[in-house]
């Protein structure tokens, strides 16, 4: 029989033996101390109680070793378990590789001795002596009532006082002057509204169809990345917290739960889209795919993301990464070439890119990806009128694959001055109009308010999602705050319905909004689209 791992300290300096077996007939004696194995020859590290020998997996870390390399020698627990989905270990490490359990002593000690460097080290930053306790560094102002925030703004600066400084820089970020992140919601503002009188306005309703399938709102989840990091309800939580609407909820491709565990709890008639990043090694994102045709039953389209081939430059999650560098150690990424390096800092969005494939076009990914699913396609992050065009025409050439679009500009997190999904909307309405009868029109990016959503769906819209929102309410109070989130959008939906005397989402339409004002910033060259074809002329561009 195999022999039980023996217990492991992690008391700097005093070397132990234990007995561990990796083959029931093979004891190994090992020779150790935890604290010490922090570098690239030699990287331990804590996780769940266990003791993990992770220096092979160095190299193939897909965010690089340096941040593998920062938590060395440390209980990487808390850092490690919100932005990895269960069964990541036992996916990328060899049994091996699990060299024995720690006592809770020892994790108690280690944790004591990483508080006294960490606090060491903010004092010598500051040219002081602090003596702040971990416990110090933990406490959290008690969030408001979620009754009391009244607005997104409001949940969203809730969250940021229970969330960590990493979780904030992540959700917070966009690329460079987050100019477009800034022009996302005041492209909404520049729109207004035109409400008409004399109309019974008792009810509103909000119900639609999205890809066929029914929902109580027009309003949606868009892709959010890292849930668990704002709270650990995640994004089984957010389904929880929009259930009572009727919303469809898109999930991330880099979610922090399984897909099996955010829907393990859906409603009947639950509606979730699943986000692929088309991975370098394509056998990475046919597994995935796979794994989401089984669930079929949940999952209702595949949501190809096009707005973020190569990661944009978001400084605050950059610049939080950097400070929580510290202890900074040696990193055999340095010894490689510059087209060998992994990204290893840059925050946590450039981490989570490395592997995404940047050689997508039209003529090769979709049959490909058409061959692993039969689920309808939404490709996200049109941003011209002119691929619009592209996909609608791709759609009608091959039925059953492209079924909706996204307008999206990534949240503003990947080209800084990219256009407002407004404006692209307005775009497709000038130029090619006939994409709204080819496929649905959804869009996202920027929206604050539920007047935000009403005016897209009067531009022709048939949907509106929200990101960082839903992240927010997370962070602010868990699942009953992305309940809160919804709650508040979707009054302010059926408020705004009633003012302007529309019934029904159908009864919307562009004679409800005055547009100039942002109709003199769109795009105004020549159309630039060949209404031949797809393929014999593509868009001139």
């Amino acid at each position: 029989m195999t022999k039980p791992p023996k217990v492991f300290t992690a008391e700097e300096g005093i070397a132990m033996e234990t007995h561990l077996t990796h083959h029931p007939t093979e004891p190994i004696l090992i020779s150790y101390t935890v604290a010490k194995h922090r570098s690239p020859k030699s990287c331990w590290v804590v996780l769940y109680g266990n003791v993990y020998d992770v220096t092979e997996f160095l190299p193939s870390h897909p965010a690089g070793d340096k941040i593998i390399l920062q938590l060395a020698g440390r209980d990487a627990t808390t850092e490690y378990d919100p932005i990895h989905p269960p069964g990541t270990l036992e996916e990328n490490l060899k049994p091996e590789a699990k060299l024995g359990i720690i006592d809770d002593a020892s994790l108690a000690k280690l944790h004591q001795k990483e508080s006294e460097a960490r606090a060491r080290a903010t004092g010598s930053a500051m040219g002081t002596t602090t003596h702040t306790t971990s416990a110090q560094q933990s406490e959290k102002a008690a969030p408001p009532p979620l009754h009391t925030l009244l607005n997104l703004d409001e949940i969203e600066a809730a969250a940021k006082t229970q969330v960590s400084k990493k979780c904030w820089s992540y959700y917070f970020s966009a690329a460079d002057d987050l100019y477009t992140k800034t022009h996302n919601t005041r492209a909404f503002r520049d729109i207004l509204l035109r409400p008409r009188v004399f109309i019974d306005c008792t009810k509103a309703d909000t119900s639609t169809t999205l890809l066929g399938h029914k929902v109580g709102t027009p309003l949606y989840v868009s892709p959010a990345a890292l849930a668990r990091l704002a709270h650990p309800d995640g994004e089984a939580g957010i389904a929880k917290g929009i259930s009572s609407f009727g919303a469809m909820q898109l999930v991330s491709n880099n979610a922090s739960m399984t897909p099996e565990q955010i829907v393990a709890e859906a409603i009947p008639g639950a509606v979730f889209g699943w986000q692929l990043y088309v991975q370098t090694t394509r056998s990475k994102s046919e597994a995935m795919l796979a794994r989401i045709n089984k669930l079929r039953d949940h999952f209702k389209c595949i949501v190809l993301t096009l707005d973020a081939p190569h990661p944009g430059k978001r400084e605050h999650d950059e610049k939080s990464n950097l400070e929580a560098a510290g202890e900074f150690v040696e990193s055999a990424s340095n010894a490689k070439t510059d087209a060998e390096k992994k990204p290893g800092g840059g925050g946590v969005g450039q981490q989570l890119f490395w592997g995404t494939a940047a050689d997508l076009t039209w003529e090769t990914t979709l049959p490909w990806l058409s061959k692993h699913t039969d689920l309808p396609i939404v490709l996200k992050g049109i941003q011209t009128h002119e691929d619009a065009y592209l996909a609608a025409q791709y759609a009608r050439k091959h039925p059953g694959t492209v079924k909706a679009i996204i307008l999206s500009n990534h949240g503003g997190r990947a080209l800084d001055t990219a256009p407002p999904a407004v404006h692209t909307l307005l775009e497709i309405r000038k130029y090619c109009p006939e994409v709204f009868g080819a496929v649905e029109v959804w869009i996202d990016g920027g929206v604050k308010r539920g007047t935000d959503v009403v005016k897209a769906l009067c531009l022709g819209a048939k949907a509106v999602g929200v990101g960082r929102a839903a992240l927010w309410g997370l962070g602010a109070g868990g699942w009953q705050g992305v309940e809160r989130t919804f709650d508040i959008l979707q009054q302010e939906i059926i408020t705004c319905m009633k003012l302007l005397g529309a019934k029904t989402v159908n009864d919307l339409g562009p004679r409800f909004i005055n547009t100039r004002k942002v109709e003199r910033d769109i795009f105004d060259g020549d159309a630039g689209l060949d209404k031949n074809g797809l393929w014999t002329s593509r868009a001139k561009l």
